[in-house]
């Protein structure tokens, strides 16, 4: 593999389209490459985008960038943080479009959800309020709507379906920012919570494993791009954006 150059490419999958943007050490301006992506509206409330689309769109705008400023020394990924995406890990197989977070299709459930007392559980576990923004019940209602249960059966936000297609399968995984909006993450404990799991019907194995925000997730393994770059961080894009204003003490 040939050198790389002094910088890191981010990637930020967004709501609208694909950014990938190289950031480098020396006082170079950086270099940006962006596509957008399709937004499915299929009922009134309702918001879909296609998970194959979106990797397509960091294939190209990754590419591109690459083209332009050499080999990255590592790769940032960034993302819209409450959409879900169900795939199967054996096969690769998508199941369905997935459902954005501004979708509202599970305003019902959310409801149900507090009229049955779970609201102050969730509060206390998740730090979140019942609101269909967030992923568990977008999860739930796949698992009630034909995606199939199985083993191999991923639901999990973009971050998560963009690392796995990175490393070509080899790596499940998502970071506390991305885990923290999906209604199932205990913000004590740092871990998916058996108790959320249980009140929203979402098995933890079909979860990924939570990692820290910064450290090495994996390496680039798929032959649409680049071999052997290391992925070493993931941030949701709200707190990605409070270290890119320096929002931080010290």
């Amino acid at each position: 593999m040939a050198e790389a150059e002094p910088y890191v490419l981010a990637i930020d999958a967004g709501t609208t389209g694909v950014r990938c943007r190289a950031v480098f050490q020396d006082d170079r301006p950086s270099i940006a490459s962006y596509q957008e992506f399709t937004q499915y509206f299929p009922e009134p409330g309702w918001v879909e985008h296609d998970a194959e689309e979106i990797w397509r769109a960091v294939v190209d705008t990754f590419n591109d960038v690459v083209n332009q400023a050499g080999l990255p020394r590592a790769i940032g990924i960034t993302n819209q943080r409450e959409t879900v995406v169900a795939w199967n890990r054996r096969t690769g197989e998508v199941h369905g479009r997935a459902i954005v977070w501004q979708d509202r299709r599970t305003a019902q459930h959310c409801q149900d959800l507090d009229h049955a007392g779970h609201l102050a559980t969730v509060r206390a576990l998740t730090g979140l309020v019942l609101d269909p923004y967030f992923s568990g019940t977008k999860m739930s209602w796949m698992l009630q709507h034909g995606v199939p249960r199985s083993p191999d059966l991923a639901l999990a936000t973009i971050d998560t379906w963009l690392l796995w297609k990175l490393t070509d399968g080899a790596v499940f995984a998502t970071d506390p920012s991305n885990a923290s909006r999906t209604m199932l993450f205990d913000i004590t404990t740092l871990t998916w919570s058996p108790t959320m799991s249980e009140i929203l019907g979402v098995p933890i194995e079909y979860l990924a494993e939570v990692r820290p925000s910064s450290g090495r997730f994996g390496i680039t393994a798929t032959s649409e791009l680049p071999l052997g770059i290391a992925i070493s961080g993931i941030a949701g894009d709200q707190q990605a954006a409070l270290f890119g204003q320096a929002c931080f003490d010290n």
